[in-house]
């Protein structure tokens, strides 16, 4: 099955079913121009200008309330005397845990409409960072596992996908394989770990020499990995060892960085991780996603947003600062949301429970015009469908768009079934 790939400028190199089957639909027996006309609309639709490189990823582990980060209601019963902000962006408040967002706001766009079916932890996870929900017979592709796939860097050593203090559902390749897998690494003001010799070099070659007369007889009558023609287990070592000896693992290791430049990213592990994410994406990595952990505030959620508010607002803040100095910006979407929101009433243990009829996703660089807000929620709590609503797969459809990669490419998974990357529509009223 032919499948749309963009070229440079953005235009389809093939006709795939759906843009046949489009076409078809709107034209009856003189289908073939509508057809042109489908092509043409595709080719407007396509991302404008140089498409961005990489994406970042905050990931808000346990859903964060929209009410006391992104979609405040001030003065309104839901807020629960909840205040907001005035923002760089006119027009735009955010809550006022979040002072140094509010002065990058004009870089920054906010979807507040998101909603999704799953309240469920493991599952909204699941459909967040895969744009489907989950499915028995199949484990769908990360967002991040799909930019790897398709955007390979020959130039860097290190893995392409990156996961920094990932909780227990880490982002996988599912049908792509698992080398598409996040490589996971904890707080990065350590090392890496297991990278480095712990015997003497010789002592090394020794033992990879035994290895090979190992690996041969091994190696027979064994499937072999197609690209190297050498088995899956010499190519993780492999890939192992080109690991262990590039420069280009000192990216994950903030260390040497200077206070001052740590003290903006926050004084947390997930600051220091969202300073490894510039680093690495400086490098050639694809997609970084960095876990903030502890926003399932089902008790006093008030005081757990202050916490969590705390180490969220300096290290996103700087990283878009950062990201614009060096000219990075436009080269990388920034993707910062959770799983779900929080209810707007609160329960009798002055918590908020899970709600994801309704939630904000902020979004930044890479084609994405900043200052912009879609979609609003009811500010007297009752009803479950936002103005405008989005969903989860037009966040990942509309980044895929930005990186010049079709969301509608399908590719053909193991059970034999065609997949399309995203089943979502991009914002293009974000875009610039």
């Amino acid at each position: 099955m032919n499948t749309n790939d963009y070229h440079a400028c953005g235009t389809p190199d093939h006709i795939n079913r759906r843009t046949l089957l489009k076409a078809a639909g709107l034209a009856g027996l003189s289908w073939m121009t509508p057809l042109s006309q489908s092509l043409a609309i595709e080719a407007e639709n396509a991302p404008k200008g140089k498409p961005a490189k990489s994406v970042i990823m905050l990931w808000m582990a346990g859903g964060p309330s929209q009410l006391e980060t992104f979609d405040p209601q001030p003065g309104k019963r839901i807020a629960y005397g909840g205040r907001a902000i005035k923002t760089s962006a006119k027009g735009i408040q955010i809550a006022a845990g979040l002072p140094q967002t509010a002065e990058v706001m004009n870089d920054v766009s906010l979807v507040r409409s998101v909603t999704s079916k799953e309240g469920d932890h493991e599952r909204a996870t699941y459909n967040v960072k895969t744009g489907y929900r989950i499915n028995p017979t199949i484990v769908h592709a990360s967002i991040g596992s799909i930019i790897t796939h398709e955007l390979p860097n020959p130039d860097i050593l290190i893995p392409t996908h990156v996961s920094i203090i990932p909780n227990q559902w880490p982002s996988r390749g599912g049908y792509l394989g698992a080398k598409y897998d996040a490589f996971k690494v904890g707080d990065p003001i350590k090392s890496v770990p297991d990278v480095t010799l712990n015997v003497p070099q010789e002592r090394d070659d020794s033992r990879m020499a035994s290895l090979n007369v190992v690996e041969r007889a091994f190696a027979r009558g064994r499937i072999k990995d197609l690209e190297t023609g050498r088995t899956l287990h010499r190519s993780t070592i492999d890939r192992a060892r080109t690991l262990m000896n590039s420069d280009q693992l000192k990216a994950f290791d903030v260390s040497s960085v200077s206070e001052s430049e740590r003290a903006l990213y926050g004084d947390s592990r997930f600051g220091r991780g969202c300073l490894a994410a510039r680093r690495l994406i400086e490098e050639g990595v694809r997609c970084v996603e960095v876990t903030l952990n502890g926003w399932d505030t089902h008790v006093n959620n008030k005081e757990g947003h202050v916490t969590q508010n705390n180490q969220l607002d300096p290290a996103f803040s700087a990283l878009i600062k950062d990201l614009k100095q060096r000219g990075l910006l436009e080269s990388t979407v920034v993707i910062c949301g959770g799983e779900f929101g929080r209810t707007p009433k609160q329960n009798p243990l002055e918590g908020r429970d899970h709600w994801p009829h309704g939630f904000t996703v902020a979004m930044a660089g890479g084609g994405i015009q900043g200052g912009r807000v879609i979609g609003a929620t009811d500010p007297a709590g009752e009803s479950k469908e936002p103005t405008d609503k989005k969903r989860v797969e037009d966040i990942h459809a509309t980044a895929l768009h930005c990186l010049g990669i079709n969301p509608e490419k399908e590719m053909m998974t193991d059970v034999g079934r065609p997949m399309a990357f995203s089943e979502g529509k991009v914002l293009q009223e974000l875009l610039a």
